[in-house]
């Protein structure tokens, strides 16, 4: 049960890191991080999904790099709490300079947004996936 409790730690840093950046500065880079903020360590994996918004049952794609961290060791959905929303993860490629996972959104969810987190080894990351019907 580790890994649950990382992920969900670095998640929580990763988000309030940003929002804290951005509060402070106001000024954002294209990456939606403030210009010139740091994430904390053990929360430096990026990542992104496409397509996002994803429609039920769709296949979505994960993708990133993992700052730091050994490479992608986990993909988890519904980390804050709420059910799972991901299903049949496969991890494709696991490189720490460029990882790559495939999923279906769950096709029991409606309208809304929810975390997808990684585990890199040694470091997180942490998006939203936006999902409609």
């Amino acid at each position: 049960m580790r890994g649950k409790n990382v992920l969900g730690v670095a998640a929580g840093l990763t988000v309030a890191a940003g929002v804290a950046a951005v509060t402070m500065t106001g000024v954002a880079g294209a990456d939606g991080a403030a210009e010139g903020s740091v994430p904390p360590d053990g929360a430096r994996a990026v990542v992104e999904i496409s397509p996002n918004p994803a429609q039920r049952g769709e296949e979505i794609t994960i993708t990133g790099h993992c700052g730091g961290g050994s490479g992608l060791k986990a993909v988890r959905s519904g980390i804050s709490g709420g059910p799972e929303f991901l299903e049949n993860i496969r991890i494709v490629s696991e490189g720490p300079e460029r990882f790559e996972a495939r999923a279906t959104v769950s096709g029991n969810i409606g309208n809304g947004v929810g975390t997808v987190a990684v585990d890199c080894g040694g470091q997180a990351g942490v998006t939203l996936l936006v999902t409609r019907g």
